[in-house]
């Protein structure tokens, strides 16, 4: 399995699709295989590491989720519950119209948040999009100065953004998670980076995670690159109110894209899941909200608009910011049911499958590669086939 694996990546960056990368395997919770090729930071002619820090983007969901996941479970919120009860700014939710807008029929439920059926999307050229993307574009102005936004008053001003549909009607990826994480904020009275270190990435020794990376961290940290004329060049981007550095600790601690972290720390959070919640005889998170985050949550006229956006993802549903595969059929790479996981804007990736004992990640950060890539599904199948 390694020489496979190692050939695929060394294909990939000979080729210039991507600078570097590295991947992990366990059965088990067992190492099975470790591969990297390439750079981390091609300028100075660093190599990728295995300890290498990785900016998470969109895996930070399923961190985000289980946090939601662990307030439920103490009852202290209502998947339910009308996101209103607990962000009184949502009360006032209207729906896009053209020429106009009309106050949404029915609240936003908590659980549309988890589903991405909350109607909040991400900036795009829409007109919905473009009232988004003035938060956004609000969050990015703000970044450096000294007043920069929290993750409290983005949800504020997104909730003044109007929504693509109604809550509820269909999926639509976007800004729910950052939604969340001003509302664990709120449930807990801590801040969500807080939140996080005491429940999670504390008791799981996930020493390398965070909203940004210390100075004493920073020879670790990957460059990002995109495609050029010239071959990959490094591509400094703020993306989504994020500071491309990551070297202070942010206002905004973003729950839909916000974590750094390495494959070795985000394996201790996959294995966690994987073992119903437990690591080291220590129940972090109960069984009964690991199934729940775990089984999807779109109903039958959702799913479509979750295919239609991603090819990629036939066979799968979505809940609780992760995808999860129903029919084994319909997919595009090799997965058992039941498999889960997600991946990050920059090509990071994990995957899970209860079935056989599996979790998988992949690290790199690289513009275009494409939500779970030609690269990503070429590794999981030769891993699939090699354990499953």
């Amino acid at each position: 399995m390694k020489e496979k694996i190692d050939a695929a990546l060394q294909r990939a960056t000979a080729r210039g699709d991507v600078a570097g990368a590295n991947v992990l395997v366990l059965k088990n919770g067992v190492e099975q295989v470790y591969c990297e090729d390439g750079f981390r930071d091609l300028e100075h002619g660093i190599k990728m590491t295995r300890d290498t820090i990785f900016r998470m983007y969109s895996m930070t969901k399923p961190v985000t989720a289980a946090a939601v996941m662990l307030l439920a479970a103490q009852g202290k919120l209502d998947l339910g519950g009308w996101l209103g009860e607990y962000l009184p700014c949502f009360w006032n939710a209207r729906v896009y119209q053209e020429g106009g807008s009309v106050p949404a029929k029915t609240p936003i439920m908590v659980r549309d948040l988890m589903n991405m059926t909350s109607g909040i999307v991400y900036p795009d050229d829409t007109p919905w999009g473009r009232q988004s993307g003035q938060v956004f574009g609000e969050l990015a102005d703000r970044l450096y100065g000294n007043d920069p936004m929290t993750t409290r008053e983005f949800a504020q001003k997104i909730s003044a953004a109007e929504l693509a549909f109604e809550p509820g009607a269909r999926f639509c990826y976007g800004a729910s998670a950052d939604v969340l994480g001003a509302l664990v904020e709120e449930i807990s009275g801590m801040s969500f980076r807080d939140f996080l270190n005491k429940n999670f990435f504390e008791p799981l020794g996930m020493e390398d995670t965070d909203f940004y990376v210390p100075k004493e961290k920073r020879e670790r940290f990957a460059r990002v690159y995109d495609y050029s004329e010239k071959g990959l060049a490094e591509f400094r981007t703020d993306h989504l109110g994020l500071r491309y550095e990551r070297d202070v600790i942010p206002a905004f601690q973003s729950g839909g894209a916000g974590l750094c972290s390495t494959l070795d720390d985000y394996s201790k959070f996959a294995q966690m899941l994987l073992d119903d919640g437990k690591w080291k005889g220590k129940q972090l998170l109960p069984a009964a909200a690991v199934r729940y985050m775990t089984h999807g949550g779109l109903n039958g006229n959702q799913k479509p608009y979750l295919w239609q956006g991603w090819v990629w993802m036939g066979g799968y549903t979505y809940g609780s910011l992760m995808r999860v595969c129903e029919d084994e059929a319909g997919t595009m790479l090799f997965s058992g049911k039941g498999e889960y996981g997600w991946d990050g804007w920059l090509g990071t990736f994990f995957s899970n499958e209860p079935m056989y004992g599996i979790t998988m990640l992949f690290g790199t950060q690289q513009v275009g590669i494409g939500q779970a890539g030609t690269l990503i599904r070429k590794i999981k199948n030769i891993v699939m086939s090699e354990l499953a």
